[in-house]
């Protein structure tokens, strides 16, 4: 069965911010190397689905590079490609106006490759999936549509988008962050939420987005899917039921985080530490593949370091780091503490600066005896600060310094 993949890259990702200041939310860092985007692309690698395309919108100069730079080599052979799709505005002067809308002014590219099935997945996510599975699934079910689905408890369920599927998985309704969700088959304490992945045979969407447009509709999740339950055969795919090869016992089944907040984000981060992570980011059986960085291994010179990540390039000399992620040629100067943190590429801490809970962008420099996450009334003045406390600063000038490295 081929199997053509359109990867909604665009989204603004403002929950973010100031993350997001510069870059679209899939093209945000996670752990020491990677960026959110890398795993759905990894995903449909891994499970041998390698015509993908990316489709790009908000500020999207940074995950063009990435891509460029860490997939450029998927486009070696005929039929294997990632290739980043920017709006065409073939039809109109609009940039992208839903989920629907983008796919919609991209349908040319449908067209070229004629696969039997389509799958539309977020590029916002951090998982594993073998999306093989669910397209047998699909295939079994002779579903028009899946949605793939993770079951979430039911005292949180109110913040997801929930479907309502049968015994069968045919999906009956779809809820928007509903006040009272209903339960999955076979489970009376958990529902089921969207994670915004569909597979579409291919006459089946082109036909939908055809309707859509007639209707002036934009998006797949509000508006095509729930009218679509009437029409075809929808069924919802347990992701619980997805395995992926090589995954520990001690990791969390089903492994899948929406990184949608700033706070959410810092805990999937922190997911991946410690000598039994929930998330193990090392599985030979399935590679997360990023960015081909060539720069030299990291250096510690001398200091204590516990349950942290220390990225490639990375100097440290007289620093006490816990439970934090440093992603490439991060300096950390003496005397420097460094507790809970994640501290972004290219970013400089300096002689005895204190911080504790804090996100560091990209290119910031951290001033001598500076203290962040020790004050929340001074943190909120001079920085961002999320709901839970996370503090964060925003990207600095993104300037080489070549006086960086004296320590």
């Amino acid at each position: 069965m081929k199997v053509l993949a359109m990867v909604l890259a665009g989204g603004q990702g403002s929950r973010l911010h100031p993350l997001t200041a510069e870059r679209s939310k899939p093209a945000v860092p996670f752990g020491s190397r990677y960026r959110i985007a890398d795993f759905v692309l990894s995903n449909l690698v891994n499970s041998e689905i390698r015509s993908i395309y990316l489709l790009v919108q908000y500020k999207s100069q940074s995950m063009i590079e990435h891509v460029n730079h860490a997939w450029g080599h998927s486009n070696s052979f005929p039929g294997q490609f990632v290739t980043v799709v920017p709006p065409q505005m073939r039809e109109s002067q609009e940039w992208f106006q839903g989920t629907a809308d983008a796919i919609s002014q991209n349908i040319n590219l449908i067209q070229r490759h004629a696969p039997d099935v389509v799958a539309v997945f977020g590029a916002d996510h951090i998982y594993r999936m073998d999306v093989r599975q669910m397209v047998d699934f699909h295939r079994q079910k002779s579903a028009h549509v899946s949605v793939a689905a993770i079951p979430v408890p039911l005292d949180i369920a109110r913040g997801f988008g929930i479907v309502d599927a049968g015994a069968d998985g045919r999906i009956k309704g779809f809820l928007e962050k509903p006040a009272n969700p209903p339960a999955m088959p076979g489970d009376p304490t958990r529902a089921y939420g969207s994670m915004g992945n569909y597979l579409f045979d291919t006459n089946v969407l082109l036909e939908a987005l055809k309707e859509a447009k007639q209707r002036g509709e934009t998006d797949f999740g509000t508006h095509i899917l729930p009218r679509m339950i009437h029409t075809h055969q929808v069924f919802a795919y347990n992701f619980a039921d997805n395995r992926i090869p090589g995954v520990r016992d001690y990791e969390e089944p089903a492994y899948w985080r929406d990184v949608g907040t700033i706070d959410a984000y810092y805990a999937a981060n922190r997911d991946v530490l410690g000598g039994k992570p929930p998330f193990n980011l090392f599985n030979p059986q399935w590679f997360i593949n990023s960015s081909n960085y060539q720069g030299p291994s990291p250096r510690i010179v001398s200091g204590e370091i516990e349950n942290s990540a220390i990225g490639a390039g990375s100097l440290i000399n007289g620093a006490r780091i816990r439970n934090t992620i440093l992603r490439r040629e991060v300096i950390v100067e003496p005397d420097v503490e460094i507790d809970d943190c994640i501290i972004m590429d290219y970013a400089v801490i300096r002689r005895g600066a204190r911080l504790k809970g804090v996100i560091i962008d990209r290119y910031n420099e951290i001033a001598p005896g500076t203290t962040i996450g020790f004050d929340a009334a001074a943190d909120r003045a001079r920085y961002a600060v999320s709901e839970g406390g996370v503090v964060v600063l925003a990207k600095g000038p993104d300037v080489p310094d070549v006086t960086r490295y004296a320590i």
